[in-house]
């Protein structure tokens, strides 16, 4: 699946206006650190608790958060503008960025690396790859497609992609070298009532819609992964996986989601663009928009989304800040238990600190 921004320019933007981020965070407990950013979404937590994120101009920056310099902003580096790239940082330092699908050229659907002193480097080509492993359960009769869309730093210098187009999650080593750690398949779900009338299937119709994985993170020793869900995006259908880390070829079955190597986590999310695990084990899920992207898409949901906190089994969730977030695009833990958010993902955003 591929983002449209129609509806930026639609009464959708202006109900970005209407609900200003300064006004949704005042008197809570999630409190600016950065404002005034332009459509931010990618966001990590890195060594010494830095904060490195993204915007719309393609620009990556870092935030210190301790020490002397606490509180400054450097940019990093920048990518090609459009939706901003997910970003993550590993242990050492090294920055990965991932940029999204679009017209093929120079710079997309590409998994990057930068280092102080080296610059910024092409790591992997995640288009081509898919171009040369379709998806087997393509609904949309394009199975070589790719939009990269979430990314997650590995130990040894690895990092995980969630391919949405692709329904897949893949592993990329240091040297470019790619595989696959899992791929999901569609699910049969009902479409909702909210639809129109005209042009969309029968609410209550049964069909299948694809997984479209946005987001993956890593555990103590797990690797979990969660969905935005395609077409009709029925509320309620977005779920989170889990396989062993170092995972590979696995298939996560809707039908049988406790069967093989691919486990269901947890059920009953909505357009979920990214997820991070604290340090305790608890699951943090970020929900673009609480009543399905096509909702707010089509004008007949506003663009609320939500922060969840989940325990490590999926069975106790809880809502950080209900009614806080416009169009979430990320959502980070620190190893101090730190936890931050970003967005809104389009117009005028900021980086958040959410507190207990």
């Amino acid at each position: 699946m591929r983002w449209t921004k129609k509806a930026t320019a639609t009464s959708a933007a202006a109900a970005l206006v209407a609900l200003t981020v300064p006004a949704a965070w005042a008197a809570s407990s999630v409190q600016p650190v950065l404002s005034d950013l332009d459509g931010p979404r990618g966001l990590g937590v890195g060594r010494h608790g830095a904060v490195v994120f993204s915007e719309s101009d393609g620009s990556v920056s870092k935030l210190i958060t301790r020490g002397p310099d606490a509180g400054d902003v450097r940019q990093l580096t920048s990518v090609a503008p459009g939706l901003a790239p997910a970003v993550d940082m590993n242990s050492r330092g090294r920055v990965f960025i991932l940029t999204g699908g679009g017209e093929p050229g120079p710079g997309v659907a590409t998994l990057y690396r930068w280092y102080r002193g080296s610059g910024l480097k092409p790591m992997a080509d995640i288009a081509a790859y898919q171009q040369r492993h379709p998806d087997p359960y393509d609904l949309e009769d394009f199975p070589g497609d790719s939009n990269p869309f979430g990314v997650q730093a590995v130990k040894g210098g690895s990092a995980l992609v969630a391919d949405a187009a692709g329904n897949e999650v893949l592993q990329v080593f240091r040297k470019g070298h790619i595989r696959s750690v899992a791929i999901v398949k569609p699910r049969i779900v009902r479409v909702p009532n909210a639809l129109p009338d005209e042009g969309f299937p029968q609410a209550g119709t049964r069909i299948p819609s694809e997984s479209v994985i946005t987001s993956v993170a890593v555990g103590d020793g797990y690797w979990y992964f969660g969905e935005l869900r395609g077409f009709p995006a029925t509320p309620g259908k977005s779920q989170v996986w889990r396989v062993k880390a170092g995972t590979k070829n696995a298939v996560c079955d809707p039908e049988h989601p406790y069967r093989g190597a691919c486990r269901r986590v947890a059920d009953g999310f909505t357009s979920i663009v990214d997820l991070a695990v604290g340090p305790a084990g608890h699951i943090f899920v970020a929900e673009l928009v609480k009543k399905s992207w096509l909702q707010w898409e089509l004008e007949i949901a506003p663009p609320i989304g939500g922060i969840f906190e989940m325990s490590a089994n999926g069975r106790n969730v809880k809502e950080l800040g209900p009614g806080e977030f416009i169009l979430p695009g990320g959502v980070e833990v620190g190893a101090d238990g730190k936890i931050y958010a970003i967005g809104p993902i389009f117009g005028e955003g900021a980086l958040s600190r959410i507190r207990r």
